[in-house]
């Protein structure tokens, strides 16, 4: 199991209200391999199964962020969650 830390203090540190990162580049930022898993649409989407606890969809939403594989299959989009009023 990677660790996510990485990811989610990226994220933190992110103002975009949404930009795309390839496989390539969050597996340089986590400095690990992403599971084959990870090409699966499911394995990102924090909306479809959010009761299901998963580290990545964990730490992307503890960074601010809703992630959503892309068509291309090697990148995700990263959007802003709005602020709580």
């Amino acid at each position: 199991m990677n660790n996510y830390d990485a990811l989610r203090e990226y994220l933190k540190k992110q103002h975009l209200p949404e930009f795309v990162l390839t496989f390539e580049e969050i597996e340089a930022i986590i400095d690990a391999a992403l599971p084959r898993a990870a090409q699966r649409a499911s394995w990102w989407d924090t909306l479809r199964s959010p009761q299901e606890k998963m580290p990545q969809r964990e730490a992307c939403l503890d960074g601010g962020y809703i992630a959503t594989r892309q068509a291309d299959g090697n990148s995700v989009k990263f959007k802003k969650m709005p602020k709580p009023r």
